[in-house]
């Protein structure tokens, strides 16, 4: 097959990591009889430095383009001051791209198991888990802004949630349980949030569509502990907007580091969105130290999810298992190899 991505690289590790991607998909592609066609844009503080904008129009209409979108990270300290921040470049193509759903899946390989941060005998029954994410609604896009009150200035933000907002992520769900282990636990704070009672309503209305997944509900505290002490209970947690944001990163500090944590972003078009879920880390830029890991698994998200290519992506997941397991890795799992390195002992397992 031959399909066209564009590399969003961004700001700091990001053009590290992209690289380290475009590699693996490569020897994807030449081991697999595929044309990968990759095209480059610019996103977030570079793209401030040189257009003024953190997503340009073009990168925009290129978006639109591809067959899939691979992006590095956005953002650092020099445009703290800027008018509008490079971080607004990502809700800005979300939108664009109707990406709603996030999926963040948290699975441990037994390699890493001595990074986690839970207790040996919890990491012993295994974490294989996915957050599924609402991604362009809640209280990231609800009205906000300041006024007078009463003792003075006052800040708001507003979380509001449409009921096809929550039908579209909530099916994605249901239909990636199916595939797994047949269980969907909806996050919400519906003891206290109006929002998070219509959730409830609109997704145990759904889940009559799909007769063999359990819906499990938990309010979002709960569910924060239940992550540190039992996770092995969940596989596929449904979630607004920022709990979603907010619980994925909790569930990357249950498998050992943030760097092996892959995402995907789906939604009304057939573009998808692939990244780490880890940030720019401009004090690492250019230090041959970033883990690529989480961008490669992204890679092969977007090898199953984009482009129905399951051997694919099977084959890469092989391979950062297998380099993982013979011991190798960067510093932030232990390791002694730079980001190079690693991707060099990956593509040579593909």
């Amino acid at each position: 097959m031959k399909a066209e991505i564009l590399a969003l690289a961004g700001d700091g590790i990001g053009p590290e990591i992209v690289a380290s991607a475009k590699r693996v998909l490569a020897r994807v592609a030449e081991k697999f009889g595929h044309e990968f066609v990759f095209s480059d844009a610019l996103i977030g503080g570079c793209a401030i430095d040189a257009t003024g904008n953190p997503l340009p129009a073009e990168t925009v209409a290129a978006a639109h383009k591809a067959d899939a979108v691979l992006l590095g990270a956005v953002g650092g300290d020099k445009w703290d001051n800027a008018p509008v921040r490079p971080e607004a470049a990502l809700l800005g193509i979300r939108k664009e791209l109707g990406l709603y759903a996030n999926l963040r899946p948290a699975k441990l390989f037994p390699s890493l198991a001595g990074a986690s941060s839970l207790k040996d005998e919890i990491v012993a029954k295994g974490i294989d888990l996915v957050t599924v994410r609402e991604l362009t609604g809640g209280i990231y896009f609800g009205e906000r802004g300041y006024r007078n009150g009463k003792t003075g200035r006052e800040a708001f933000d507003t979380e509001c949630y449409s009921e096809i907002e929550i039908e579209r992520v909530a099916r994605i769900a249901f239909e990636l349980a199916e595939k797994r282990r047949h269980t969907v636990c909806l996050v919400d704070k519906a003891n206290v949030l109006t929002s998070s009672k219509l959730w409830r309503k609109v997704v145990t209305d759904i889940n009559e569509d799909y007769p063999s997944v359990r819906l499990d509900m938990m309010y979002v505290d709960n569910a924060a502990m239940q992550l540190a002490l039992n996770p092995s209970q969940f596989d596929v947690i449904l979630t607004s907007n920022m709990f979603g944001d907010i619980l994925s990163d909790l569930t990357a500090a249950i498998v050992g580091s943030i760097g092996v944590m892959p995402s995907a972003s789906l939604g009304a078009t057939a573009v998808g969105m692939y990244e780490a879920i880890h940030g720019s880390a401009p004090s690492l830029a250019g230090l041959d130290v970033a883990n690529p890991v989480g961008t490669i698994l992204s890679a092969a998200m977007m090898l199953r999810l984009s482009f129905d290519l399951a051997d694919e992506a099977d084959a890469v997941e092989t391979a950062v298992a297998r380099t993982l397991d013979a011991g190798l890795g960067t510093r932030d799992i232990g390791g002694t190899l730079g980001t190079r390195a690693l991707t060099d002992e990956i593509v040579a397992r593909i």
